[in-house]
């Protein structure tokens, strides 16, 4: 108990914060990769052979890589009920969409190779891209609309409502900035699938890896550099309008958020947060050049780099918003005003103190003992490959 008071309301929400952004870019850096090979494999595959060769250099890691997504579904269930409550329902068509795509990604995985039949084989062979390309595509778009704003308000009970216009539905979300984030998204985990296929695999799949991704690494420069720009002429932020009470009830309504000139206005604030972008754009250009200079290893540590820094990018602008009404500034949600009670992140903080730290211990354990690289040779020996 003792620690429990000496944690108030305002630093368990800031750790929260911080551990919602772990988690979600924990997600980005182990399963994106997945992602970024199921969306590569009909291209730099030609063979059968190569495909399996592709495939098993994700296959023994993918379902680990997966519990970083459960991780962060669930911090935002409990620490943050009314943003997992407004996003979710706001975003059901395409969450819907991206629930089937990764339903799909382990069947494929699994009944591939159960037939010889070269159609049967190249239909999961497009499974698996949609299962990588899909997600990475509309994880990107949902961050755009994110910037964007939401259309709800909240009633004075605080329930949800969407507003009209089309904002929930499918096509709504589609908006020209919120297609724009989708691209930088579905290229940037291209990029790091590359670097993993470099690292675990040789030959022609390499060298076609390498081309692929850097032509990805070239998207992401030049989408990433034109959303910023976007950002900071044509699109509004939101913000207090004063200073809120940091350990003040979780009402949005007692708050008061207002549209404000640019995002980009955090830079001014915060100068110390120009850390982030800068990371983006060195971590993509590295990776770029490592691509090009033929080194197995950096170019995977440099697109790690490179999407910790665009998506810290994404939350250091926003803080201390995390969703903002387009339609009632008012009802916006933020760090003060949308998480679960004090109690509650308190012991959610010491339940994660002791599980979380096992998930990177297994997760590096499971990759020094899969370390090497994947040949033609391994799968075809039963003994030594997966799918």
């Amino acid at each position: 108990m003792i620690l429990h008071e000496l944690l108030s309301f305002e630093i368990l929400r800031l750790i929260w914060w911080v551990l919602l952004g772990v988690l979600l870019i924990g997600f980005a850096l182990t399963d994106g990769f997945d992602m970024g090979v199921a969306a590569l494999l009909p291209f730099v595959a030609k063979t059968d052979t190569e495909r399996r060769v592709v495939i098993n250099t994700v296959g023994p890691v993918w379902e680990g890589n997966q519990v970083w997504l459960i991780l962060g579904g669930g911090a935002i269930f409990a620490a943050w009920p009314p943003l997992y409550a407004i996003s979710f329902s706001g975003f059901y068509p395409a969450m819907f969409l991206i629930l089937a795509a990764l339903i799909v990604r382990p069947v494929a995985f699994k009944y591939r190779s159960k037939r010889e039949d070269p159609r049967w084989r190249s239909r999961w062979d497009w499974a698996l891209f949609f299962g990588g390309a899909v997600p990475a595509l509309l994880f990107g778009v949902a961050v755009g609309n994110v910037l964007l704003g939401v259309p709800f308000h909240l009633t004075p009970s605080l329930h949800a409502i969407p507003d009209a216009g089309a904002g929930a539905r499918f096509f709504g979300l589609l908006r020209p900035f919120a297609l724009l984030c989708g691209v930088v998204s579905i290229a940037m985990l291209v990029m790091h699938g590359a670097g993993w296929l470099v690292l675990k695999t040789d030959g022609l799949v390499q060298r076609r890896a390498r081309g692929f991704g850097r032509s990805a690494a070239l998207i992401v420069l030049a989408g990433y550099a034109l959303a910023g720009l976007w950002l900071w002429l044509g699109i509004q932020g939101y913000g207090y309008a004063t200073p809120p009470p940091h350990d003040g009830p979780s009402n949005p309504l007692l708050h008061e958020i207002t549209r404000q000139a640019s995002w980009m206005a955090a830079y001014a604030e915060r100068p110390w947060i120009w850390i982030a972008p800068v990371m983006g754009f060195a971590g993509t250009a590295m990776c770029w050049r490592a691509l090009r200079e033929g080194s197995d290893l950096a170019p995977l540590l440099w697109s790690k780099m490179a999407i910790f820094g665009m998506i810290s990018s994404v939350g250091l602008v926003m803080f201390p918003v995390i969703l903002p009404s387009s339609t009632a500034p008012g009802s916006s949600l933020s760090v003060w005003n949308a998480s679960a009670s004090h109690l509650t992140l308190f012991v959610m903080l010491v339940a994660s103190a002791i599980f979380l730290p096992l998930i990177p211990a297994y997760t590096a354990w499971v990759y020094r003992v899969l370390w090497g690289k994947v040949s033609a040779d391994d799968v075809e020996d039963p003994h030594t490959h997966s799918y």
